[in-house]
This record gives structure tokens, C-alpha cells and sequence, in this order.
């Protein structure tokens, strides 16, 4: 058997008495506590109205954002279905044929011909350094 309990809310400046079941307090508290958000704003942009009137409005308002944001959760999940049609696309399709790519090679007379001229650089280096050492 389920024990109904009595948990005052605050909205729009006033406090209510609402009842719920033992350990569901903290969500009516969290749904009060979105309701006086708005209740706020109205009272804020209007001022003091009638207590059904301000809940009518508050709820109103809550209503709206709700609808907004269930149409958001529709286009992504529209969007995420449409995303995971084309990874599963992707994933049976064969894969790409393997690109060919052509390097150039050097030439062996062009690479021995940079190897000699190479050393007679070094040999000229070597000249150079003895010739400053001995002058």
C-alpha cells in the first residue's frame, strides 16, 4: 500500500499543499520548481493576478517550451536515423578500389653522377682547409 504524503510547493510567490506518493517528492518539487519559473516571469512582466489565471499562463508557457523541445528531439531523431542509415550504407558497401600511385626514380647515372660530383666537392673542401692551415 502506498502512503500519500502532503509537500508544500511555492509558485509564482504562493504556496501550495499538493499530494504525491512517499519518495516522489523531490520530482513534484523539480515540476514546481520549473512551474514558478514561469510563474515568475508573469509576475515580473504583469504583476499579481488571480492564483488560476497565473497557473494557467505558468502552465501554458511550460506547455510550449515542452512542444518546442519535443519538436527538436523529433528532428534529431530524424536526423540520427538518417546518419545511421548512411554508416550502415558505408559499412556494407565494397571498399574502394586501392589508388595507384607512381613515384619517380632516380636514374642510377644521375645518382652516380651526383655521388661523384659529391666528392670532388669534398676534395676541394679538404684543399681549401689544408691551404688555410699552412698560410
Amino acid at each position: 500500500m502506498s502512503v500519500q504524503i502532503e509537500v508544500p510547493i511555492h509558485i509564482g510567490g504562493r504556496t501550495f499543499e499538493v499530494a504525491c506518493q512517499k519518495g516522489e517528492e523531490q520530482f513534484l518539487l523539480s515540476a514546481a520548481g520549473l512551474l514558478d519559473s514561469e510563474a515568475q516571469v508573469l509576475v515580473q512582466q504583469i504583476g499579481r493576478m488571480p492564483e488560476a489565471r497565473m497557473l494557467l499562463m505558468a502552465g501554458l508557457m511550460l506547455a510550449d517550451k515542452t512542444a518546442g523541445l519535443e519538436e527538436r528531439l523529433r528532428e534529431a531523431e530524424d536526423r540520427m536515423i538518417a546518419l545511421q542509415g548512411e554508416i550502415d550504407r558505408l559499412r556494407s558497401a565494397p571498399p574502394p578500389e586501392p589508388e595507384r600511385v607512381e613515384v619517380p626514380v632516380i636514374p642510377d647515372d644521375v645518382t652516380d653522377g651526383l655521388a661523384e660530383i659529391a666528392a670532388r666537392i669534398e676534395s676541394l673542401a679538404d684543399t681549401v682547409d689544408e691551404k688555410l692551415k699552412v698560410g
